[in-house]
C-alpha cells in the first residue's frame, strides 16, 4: 500500500494518542474542595468567578485581616468601600502556600453592578514564582474575558515566593488628577489615564482560585 493511504490512517492513531492527555491537562487544575467554606464575616460580599458555589469559598477574620481558602477565584468587597472622588487603597498579602501553579492575587477597584451580569471592575494583581515577582492589570466587563492593561510583567518590586512557596507583598493604587499609579510594596510600576480604567466605585480584594493567602486590612483613604 502507498504511504498516501497509510499518512491519515497515522494521523488519526496520532490524534487519539495525543487526545488524552490534552484533556488531562485541561483538568490538571480544577477548583479544590474547601472544608469550612460558605460564610463570610458580617458586612462582607463576594462573588465567585463562573458562578462556582460559595461552599469552596473560606474567607474567615484572622488577627487584623482575613485568611482566605479557594477552590473558585473570587473578589470580596464591602459597600461601604465605595468611592467617588481621589484616593488611595492599600492592602498587604501573603501567599502562605505553595499553588500547584503561579497564581495571583490583589486588589480591584472602580466596581460597579458586582451582583449581576453587568458587573465591571478593574484589577491589579501580583504571582510569584522562585525569586520572581510579575504583576498585571485587567478589566472586567460583564460575563466575558477579561482584557489585559498590562500583561504579565516581571518587576523587582514585586517579591517572589521563598523556597516554600511564601510570599508577602503590598498593592496599592492612587486615583488623583486624572491618572491612577498602581505600587507594588511602594514602588510605582505602572500609570494609567483614569479613563482606561474603571477608577470610581467599589474597592476589595481579587484572589484566585486554589490559593491560601492571608490579606491585611483593607485601606480605602480618601482624599
Amino acid at each position: 500500500m502507498s504511504a498516501q493511504y497509510l499518512r491519515p490512517a497515522v494521523l488519526f492513531v496520532a490524534a487519539l494518542a495525543l487526545a488524552p492527555a490534552t484533556v488531562l491537562s485541561a483538568q490538571a487544575d480544577p477548583d479544590r474542595t474547601v472544608a469550612g467554606g460558605g460564610t463570610l464575616p458580617t458586612g462582607w460580599n463576594a462573588r465567585t468567578d463562573r458562578n462556582a458555589p460559595m461552599a469552596n469559598v473560606k474567607f474567615a477574620a484572622m488577627g487584623t485581616g482575613f485568611h482566605v481558602t479557594l477552590g473558585p477565584a473570587t473578589i470580596f468587597w464591602r459597600d461601604a468601600d465605595t468611592v467617588s472622588v481621589g484616593f488611595h487603597g492599600v492592602a498587604s498579602f501573603a501567599q502562605t502556600k505553595a499553588p500547584t501553579h503561579p497564581e495571583a492575587y490583589g486588589l480591584f477597584l472602580g466596581g460597579k453592578n458586582l451582583g449581576d451580569s453587568t458587573q465591571s471592575y478593574t484589577y491589579f494583581l501580583v504571582r510569584t514564582k522562585a525569586d520572581t515577582g510579575q504583576f498585571s492589570i485587567w478589566r472586567r466587563t460583564g460575563a466575558g474575558r477579561p482584557t489585559a492593561v498590562v500583561g504579565w510583567t516581571t518587576n523587582a518590586a514585586v517579591n517572589g515566593a521563598d523556597a516554600a512557596g511564601k510570599a508577602t507583598n503590598e498593592l496599592s493604587f492612587l486615583v488623583q488628577g486624572g491618572t491612577v499609579k498602581f505600587m507594588v510594596n511602594g514602588k510605582d510600576v505602572h500609570t494609567a489615564n483614569a479613563t482606561d480604567v474603571d477608577s470610581q466605585g467599589v474597592v476589595g480584594y481579587r484572589i484566585n482560585h486554589n490559593l491560601e493567602v492571608h490579606v491585611g486590612p483593607l485601606g480605602v483613604h480618601r482624599m
